[in-house]
């Protein structure tokens, strides 16, 4: 969650700050957003979600459900991107970064505002950063007064793991901050803490790797020892049944998966772990335990180009492609691509230009992937 605390108090924006971020990490951004267009802008920058709080709850110079802001805000980025933060005091919603009380009730407001938001940020701002463990029973009527399909993020004083297992296994996602950058709680102890380890079946749940590309590549058993051994390592761990043991994934063959991104599904009782793999998965050698070879995709073929473009073999053309020939090839092959006439040739023009457009993108040090995440913000404008 990235908050711009002076953009929501009125003493400017930190935008340049948080731009950068948001091509980082999945970020869930707010502060000071009091318009659809720039809850828009935040998405086609990389916002996963956008979090509004206090324009949520004024209108003109009244506190109250502004239903207008909030029914633009849905039609712009859709409700599934929209979090209105709850925030409140004594069961009073709060605004103008908690210094205002708006004389809003927590829960009749929640109830109004989930029709247009399809998460709840509910932060207890007399617990938040006092360490002294959370409101469990607010946080718990919250969830309780608002339907099932609303997710409801809890926030505040979150301390200990216990917290966390209960809240979890309310209903509640849980936003850490203060614990983690004391070091009260570790990270890997607090993921594992909000799995749904009662549906696991023998204490293990099924975790599923998966190449930064899409490509399924094995799945296993992991244990809360799993969970957090993956984190800690940096390589994805599993529970070997048949060594009764942990098993880090290429301890003996070097052939290691390193982990980018965890993320459990929606009932918290399976696992993905999005990975980069380092040599071929499967026992059998195969790239994959589900296929024999490794789908050739524009991810791949930039791995090969940045290999070459590294460490050329004699002879290589790809190494041959100056800064100045590539970007005359590309312009080129896209004249070849315009003006092709058959079905073959369109296919052999475009695999052209695709090869020599990732070779420039290397050479520029843009990932292939970057291209993609950009236009899938355009697709959501």
């Amino acid at each position: 969650a990235v908050i711009d605390l002076d953009a929501a108090t009125g003493r400017g924006a930190n935008t340049d700050i948080v731009k950068p971020l948001l091509r980082i990490a999945e970020c869930r951004v707010g502060g000071g957003i009091r318009t659809a267009e720039q809850a828009a802008e935040l998405v086609s920058l990389g916002a996963k979600k956008v979090i509004v709080g206090s324009a949520a709850f004024r209108v003109g110079g009244d506190f109250a459900v502004n239903e207008t802001f909030l029914d633009a805000l849905a039609r712009a980025i859709g409700r599934e991107r929209l979090i209105v933060a709850v925030d409140a005091l004594e069961g009073e919603i709060v605004v103008d970064g908690w210094k205002t009380r708006t004389g809003l009730k927590l829960l009749e407001t929640a109830r109004r505002v989930e029709e247009y938001a399809g998460e709840l940020l509910f932060t207890s701002v007399e617990k938040e950063g006092m360490m002294g463990g959370a409101d469990l029973a607010a946080i718990k009527e919250l969830r309780a007064s608002v339907s099932v399909s609303s997710l409801v993020t809890a926030a505040g004083g979150v301390s200990t793991l216990a917290e966390i297992e209960e809240l979890a296994a309310s209903g509640c996602d849980i936003q850490l901050g203060m614990a983690l950058y004391t070091g009260k709680i570790d990270l890997a102890d607090a993921f594992a803490a909000s799995l749904n380890w009662q549906k696991a079946a023998d204490g293990f749940l099924p975790l599923i790797a998966q190449s930064h590309d899409g490509q399924v590549l094995m799945t296993g058993c992991a244990d809360r020892e799993a969970v957090t051994e993956t984190f800690r390592r940096g390589n994805v761990c599993f529970h070997s049944r048949t060594r009764g043991r942990l098993w880090m994934k290429g301890e003996s063959s070097g052939n290691t998966m390193r982990l980018l991104r965890l993320r459990a599904d929606c009932d918290r009782d399976a696992l993905l772990a999005v990975v980069e793999p380092r040599g071929p998965v499967c026992h059998t050698g195969a790239w994959s335990c589900f296929e024999v070879g490794r789908r050739f995709t524009p991810q791949y073929l930039q791995e090969i180009v940045r290999q070459r473009l590294k460490c050329a073999p004699a002879g290589s053309y790809t190494a041959s492609l100056s800064d100045e020939r590539v970007r005359r090839k590309v312009m080129e092959e896209a004249y070849e691509v315009c003006t092709a006439k058959t079905h073959g040739e369109f296919v052999w023009e475009a695999a052209d230009l695709l090869y020599h457009t990732i070779v420039l993108l290397s050479r520029e040090n843009v990932d292939f992937d970057e291209v993609l995440d950009e236009l899938d913000r355009r697709h959501l404008n």
